[in-house]
């Protein structure tokens, strides 16, 4: 690569100063506008599915039952995956290596996001500028400052942004926070999140050569460039910290999500996090073992908190949460203490909860059901309505916003005080650093604009 790998943000702003281009121009993208399509009754929506390996497969899946949704094209920077999807829907879909050229093509009315996370933020901030409307998988950003940025895109360009925390579109976990904000179990003072999967070691991979008919640098795109290994690749970049945000941003956000949703609560006013790698001698980076607590200053002038935890091996379960159908050795869910009863909310092949009333602990209110959040995203396409999302980007955005303050606190080994309303940590100049991906090394063209 040449030396614009290592080209930071002030330098792109150097550069940007020199024109008149926007930000997207500078990426090597031309955006035409169009007049906002006016959807008809019978019109179809068509959609672009970007990343397509294991998720995104979940997406091409899920859109294709929609009605009056045409999966129209696929972008993906594997030739062997690429293929295999195009395949498997039939038609006649275009194909993308990409995203630049995928976002030129006026036909497309959306783009659904399922990459790995060092490139959501990105591609849906160049979407809301190509006039596209965006379903983003969680988390939606890989440091606070990005999620911040992609609020903004949205807003400015008036765009539907769909965060990929479908629970807000499960019908029973709909009912459950209800409950919670409806006085069934009192006031609810504390929320506790598991992520408690069985995740063995991913053992030590050496360099080697990038694999034919991959796009690396593509691949790479915001992260530094560094040299290939298996363990930097598919799935595995989950457990780097330049692609990835451990498993606390990989499952976990779905229930920081639930828990910040059930609590009634935004920005957090203090975070602490403790963990490690325990076990396993191998490449993982992130903590596979973490504990974070998180604490809301209330009007009333009482708190309510929030405690989140990883485990990655042998575990107990708990609030009777037990794993999924397919994969009963995991405990995912989120856990609700009221003054006046609990309620436990498990989410990992479906949504359901159970609840226990008053001291004697009274079987209470209890649901289960699917979601239909993709759908939900379709219907506020074609209405305009961006109150209607279940999701919106700015819950998304603040719920990972939590994710990032809990790694920072961990990765600094100290507590951290925040100012909810300017989105800074108070006094401490290193983790606003490391919120803002000051320190990240941006590649041009692959920039975060400051200005979107």
């Amino acid at each position: 690569m040449s030396s614009e790998s290592d080209v930071t943000r002030r330098d792109f702003l150097k550069t940007a100063a020199r024109t008149t281009a926007s930000a997207s121009a500078l990426s090597g993208i031309t955006f035409l506008t169009r007049p906002e399509r006016v959807f008809g009754a019978n019109d179809r929506v068509r959609v672009a599915v970007c990343g397509l390996k294991s998720r995104g497969k979940d997406h091409v899946n899920a859109f294709s039952r929609v009605p009056n949704v045409e999966v129209a094209a696929l972008c993906d920077v594997d030739d062997t995956v690429l293929t295999k999807r195009r395949a498997e829907i039939g038609g006649s879909p275009r194909t993308f290596t990409d995203i630049r050229r995928l976002l030129e093509d006026q036909s497309l009315d959306a783009i659904s996001i399922a990459t790995p996370n060092h490139w959501h933020a990105l591609m849906a901030i160049w979407a809301c500028q190509a006039g596209k409307d965006v379903y983003v998988e969680k988390p939606c950003s890989h440091n606070m400052w990005e999620g911040r940025q992609l609020v903004r895109a949205a807003n400015k360009y008036g765009r539907i942004v769909q965060h990929g925390t479908q629970s807000r579109s499960a019908r029973a976990l709909i009912e459950a926070i209800n409950h919670l904000h409806g006085g069934t179990f009192g006031e609810i003072y504390l929320a506790r999140g598991l992520c408690f999967k069985r995740r063995d070691t991913i053992g030590r991979a050496p360099s080697e050569p990038v694999p034919t008919g991959v796009d690396y640098d593509l691949w790479t795109g915001p992260a530094p460039l560094k040299p290939f290994t298996h363990n930097r690749f598919h799935y595995n970049w989950h457990w780097i910290w330049d692609t990835g945000n451990g498993d606390l941003g990989n499952q976990g956000i779905h229930q920081v999500d639930d828990a910040r949703w059930g609590l009634g609560v935004a920005l957090p006013n203090r975070v602490s996090a403790a963990g490690g790698h325990f076990m396993f001698d191998d490449d993982q980076e992130t903590p596979n073992t973490l504990t974070c607590v998180f604490e809301f200053d209330q009007p009333n002038g009482r708190r309510k908190m929030m405690e989140f935890e990883v485990r990655h091996w042998i575990t107990n379960d708990e609030a009777g949460i037990r794993g999924g159908v397919f994969n009963r050795r995991n405990t995912i869910g989120t856990i609700f203490y009221g003054s006046n009863g609990y309620l436990a909310a498990g989410n990992e092949d479906a949504f359901s909860y159970e609840s226990w009333v008053g001291r004697d602990q009274k079987p209470g209110p209890r649901g289960h059901s699917g979601d239909d959040h993709f759908a939900n995203f379709i219907t506020c396409v074609r209405s305009r309505k961006r109150e209607e999302l279940r999701a919106p980007i700015e819950e998304g955005h603040i719920s990972c916003a939590l994710v990032h303050l809990a790694n920072t606190s961990y990765r600094l080994g100290r507590a951290l005080r925040v100012d909810p309303d300017t989105e800074q940590v108070v006094g401490d100049e290193e983790a606003n650093r490391l919120l803002s991906g000051r320190d990240r090394g941006y590649r041009a063209p692959f920039v975060v604009p400051d200005e979107v």
